[in-house]
Order: C-alpha cells, then sequence, then structure tokens
C-alpha cells in the first residue's frame, strides 16, 4: 500500500468522469472519506471545462460516456492539454483491445468496475507516483513534448511528438512500420 503522507503533496483534486448519478457520488463518498476534494462532471464537455480551469491532480474517467464523445477521446484531449496529470480509466469494459486503446491514448491506469475501493484508490496514488517520476526524470531530456527512439529495421533515430505514443509511423529511411514507444 502507498504511503498516503508522502502522497499528499501529488494529489489532492481528484476530477471523477462518470455519467451514471449513483456511480459517480459513490466515487464522490470514496474520495471524501480518503481525504481527497473530488469533483464530479457528468460529459466530455463538462470534463474538458473542470480540466482547463481547475487543474486537477487526477483524474477517474468512465470509458462510456453520454453526448458521442468516448472516454478514450477525452483522455486523448486531457493529456494533449497536460500529460502531467494521471488518468485512471474506471469502467465496466474488460477487454484487451480496450486496455491498449487505453494506453495508446495516454491513461496511466486501468480499472474495472466493480472495484476494490482500495485497489482504486491505489491505482490512483500508484499512477500519480509514475507520472511524478515521468514528469520529473524527463528534466535531463533536450525536449519534453518528442520521443526519440531508434527505427527497429535501419536504425535510423527517429524524433515524433509524444501525441504519438503507441501509434505506429512509417520510418523515413526504410518505410518500416515502427511503434512508438509509450514509456
Amino acid at each position: 500500500m502507498i504511503d498516503r503522507v508522502a502522497t499528499d503533496l501529488i494529489v489532492h483534486r481528484v476530477l471523477i468522469v462518470e455519467d451514471d448519478r449513483q456511480e459517480a457520488e459513490a466515487l464522490q463518498q470514496l474520495l471524501v472519506s480518503k481525504r481527497f476534494a473530488p469533483e464530479i462532471a457528468r460529459d466530455g464537455g463538462q470534463a474538458h471545462s473542470s480540466f482547463v480551469m481547475r487543474l486537477p491532480d487526477a483524474v477517474l474517467l468512465d470509458l462510456i460516456l453520454p453526448n458521442g464523445v468516448s472516454g478514450f477521446e477525452v483522455c486523448e484531449r486531457m493529456k494533449r492539454e497536460n500529460r502531467n496529470v494521471p488518468v485512471i480509466i474506471v469502467t465496466a469494459i474488460d477487454r484487451d483491445d480496450a486496455r491498449d486503446l487505453a494506453l495508446r491514448v495516454g491513461a496511466d491506469a486501468y480499472v474495472t468496475k466493480p472495484f476494490d475501493p482500495e485497489a482504486l484508490i491505489a491505482a490512483m496514488l500508484e499512477a500519480a507516483e509514475k507520472v511524478w517520476q515521468r514528469s520529473h526524470s524527463d528534466t535531463d531530456a533536450p525536449s519534453t513534448d518528442k520521443v526519440r527512439f531508434p527505427c527497429p529495421r535501419c536504425g535510423k533515430k527517429l524524433k515524433v511528438s509524444v501525441s504519438h505514443r503507441g501509434k505506429t509511423l512509417n520510418c523515413p529511411g526504410c518505410a518500416y512500420p515502427a511503434l512508438v514507444p509509450i514509456g
């Protein structure tokens, strides 16, 4: 279990993106009982507004949202805005392809419903710690908005935007479809 004292400085304000009122309120009560300050957004539009206006320390995000915007799209948009806010997917979808897509759009953790409350809190704090470590280890890198990696076929050094993490791009040197590293 993660030491709560050590993570108090990392996570306090948590944005809950959940359209089901009962589930949102249950998450809110859980977080309040653990001394977090939760805020609820019911759809992608509210989530984006809350994220931009009051940057949270972490996001708990459902994948199935109303108004034609999925949690995958919300996650990708949030990560473009600020990749240093951990996004934890909390969903009833328990499929490998959904997990893979969540990682590709930038999710830092994936928890399926129904979940153990302590496991959810632990996953959120572990994701926050991972994001914090990553953001503070990037200080030696020449540019934190680029991913650098070699082409697996020809060895050419490639540099692409972080928005391409987890995607396949063709190497300009040999046209090999190279997978952009996630981490």
